[in-house]
């Protein structure tokens, strides 16, 4: 991953011009051609697929794969710093597979052509009007680092989907849906505070601390689906599986288990952000 601003991961600072979007396609189908094409053009989806907010999945042919990728970088495009790297995180794995890609300075010239504000600076990304200044040397702050994990730990999970490795990719998601739940730790309001320190605990105190409300709800199901990929006689992910009825996950549902976490997350993510903001 390059470095920028991990508030920008969560808020995007610029949209890409569409003009570089189109000429970052055309340079994905240049290497393409130049490769095996299809492998190509997933790796360059596989990448794309969180900036662009879509799930990846292969195509169903080669012409397929060209027209999905230029609508997730079409897509991806919302965010600018996103998207360029997404596109050299793309552009290093198509090159470790052979095929021959753009460097740095095509990049960056197509990005000051277009005017997008921002150039790569390996191992950053920095803003085109202070290219020429060497990046500040500060140590993160504890929401930088907090959004670099949870970044990396998402991104983690959907390289391990895209593997088919679907029990570790939903283990990653799990953890990071724990781990989150842990920024309620004694928050407090009118109706008490939350004592609790892990995840089963927490998750009891804000239910009570907001019964009847939405977020007492959708942690009701997240309650469930926890707990039903937990038990091995359930999803059997996170405490093994039942070695006398085995689970083996079929890849769609891996990505419904995936898909419904990551939801989760952004939701507690944002109902944190609310009560950092004084609403209930």
């Amino acid at each position: 991953m390059l470095e920028f601003d991990s508030a920008w991961r969560f808020d995007s600072p610029a949209k890409l011009p569409s003009e570089a979007c189109r000429e970052f396609f055309r340079f994905a189908c240049r290497s393409a051609t130049l490769g095996d094409q299809w492998k190509v053009l997933e790796t360059f989806k596989m990448h794309f697929a969180d900036a662009a907010d879509e799930s990846y999945c292969r195509s169903s042919s080669c012409s397929w794969a060209e027209t999905d990728l230029e609508r997730f970088l079409s897509s991806a495009t919302r965010n600018a710093p996103l998207f360029i790297e997404s596109f050299y995180e793309a552009c290093l794995a198509v090159e470790d597979a052979g095929a021959p890609v753009p460097d740095v300075d095509a990049l960056n010239r197509v990005l000051l052509r277009h005017e997008a504000g921002f150039v790569i600076h390996p191992p950053r990304i920095v803003r085109s009007d202070t290219e020429t200044s060497a990046p500040p040397v500060r140590s993160p702050s504890v929401r930088e680092q907090t959004n670099a994990l949870i970044a990396s730990s998402l991104e983690e999970s959907r390289r391990l989907l895209g593997e088919g490795r679907h029990r570790q990719a939903i283990l990653e998601v799990l953890w990071l849906l724990e781990t989150v739940s842990t920024a309620f730790k004694g928050t407090a309001t009118a109706s008490g505070s939350v004592e609790g320190k892990y995840f089963v605990k927490i998750v009891k105190d804000l239910r009570r601390l907001h019964r009847g409300k939405t977020l007492d709800q959708v942690l009701g199901w997240v309650s469930k689906l926890h707990g039903y990929l937990s038990s091995p006689t359930g999803g059997g992910i996170r405490h093994g599986t039942d070695i006398d009825d085995p689970k083996d996950l079929a890849d769609h549902e891996a990505r419904l288990f995936c898909n419904l976490v990551r939801e989760y997350i952004r939701y507690l993510l944002a109902a944190h952000e609310r009560q950092g903001q004084g609403s209930s």
